[in-house]
């Protein structure tokens, strides 16, 4: 009996190492190689047309497809031009996006952090039920939540241009509502596998929960906080529902997918504006992801193994 264990243990390790290595040559076949190639390229197809699209003059893309630049190759930076310097003036709204992104991202995370920390490694009274209620907002959709913020945003005065902030205030306020509880719930599980005899050994030597945060957690969880921080930025700059409701539609304070919504024109015969201006949104966001992928893809698997 007291050798049946070890055995078995044994046979366990080494059918799933088996299944593992199945599992590597499999995915690492040319048949997969082949797939992902295939799958990347009808991925990427539309992107590409519509980035050919953008350079293409107007009256070729009213007249043919983007396919055409092949056989007939004409370029043009008109659409650029007319849509940074003409009656479009993108610009402006470029710099609302900006505007109401950055905060809008360095909140949640900011609180959420902090509150991760607490529902890891603080105790006190109601800490589980807390949790799950936060757990919970998740499933809560953002329209239903819209009419009664917004009536609250009215009451305090805190909507109009005319308003405290420009009136970015509501918008910022209301992207970092819906974000928190994700947030908490994602910082919380990488924070929780951070091993504890590291926060004891802390302890031990005389710090107190702020030097364990500030010195310890936030270094430890900088690929957790860039990970969520990339997919927040890009939620909240490719957002239209959430700036049109708060937002009141000035165009001092509307982003730049409010002002591309319009850029098709009232009988959609404006794509090539709406298809340069796309390019124009796509900038900030690349640039982001770029600079951030390291941390994004470590991000990604933290937590995931462990050991």
């Amino acid at each position: 009996m007291t050798t049946a264990d070890p055995t078995v243990s044994v046979e366990s390790v080494v059918a799933k190492e088996s299944t593992a290595s199945s599992a590597h040559k499999a995915l690492s076949s040319p048949w997969a190689s082949i797939a992902a190639v295939v799958i990347a390229i009808l991925w990427t197809l539309p992107t590409a047309g519509l980035l050919i699209t953008s350079f293409r003059p107007e009256s070729d893309i009213t007249s043919s497809g983007w396919w055409k630049v092949f056989t007939s190759p004409s370029f043009t930076l008109d659409n650029y031009d007319q849509v940074l310097n003409g009656d479009t003036a993108l610009s402006t709204y470029f710099v609302n996006s900006i505007v109401i992104t950055l905060p809008a991202v360095i909140i949640p995370v900011c609180i959420a952090t902090m509150a991760a920390y607490a529902f890891a490694w603080m105790k006190f009274p109601g800490r589980d039920f807390l949790f799950v209620a936060v757990f919970a907002l998740q499933i809560v959709p953002i329209q239903v939540t819209m009419i009664p913020l917004l009536s609250l945003y009215v009451d305090l005065g805190l909507t109009g241009a005319e308003a405290p902030g420009g009136g970015f205030y509501t918008i910022w306020l209301s992207h970092s509502i819906f974000a928190l509880p994700l947030a908490i719930y994602l910082l919380h599980n990488f924070m929780s596998q951070i091993p504890g005899e590291l926060i004891e050994s802390a302890r031990v030597d005389g710090a107190g929960h702020v030097q364990i945060f500030s010195r310890i957690m936030l270094p430890l969880m900088a690929p957790a906080i860039a990970a969520f921080g990339i997919f927040q930025f890009l939620w909240v700059w490719n957002d239209l529902l959430v700036a049109l409701v708060f937002g009141g539609g000035s165009p001092n304070i509307s982003p730049l997918t409010a002002r591309l919504a319009e850029l098709s024109g009232t009988r959609g015969q404006d794509w090539f504006l709406l298809s340069a201006g796309a390019f124009v949104s796509l900038v900030v966001p690349l640039i982001v992801f770029l600079s951030l992928q390291r941390y994004f893809v470590r991000g990604l698997l933290a937590g995931s193994v462990k050991g």
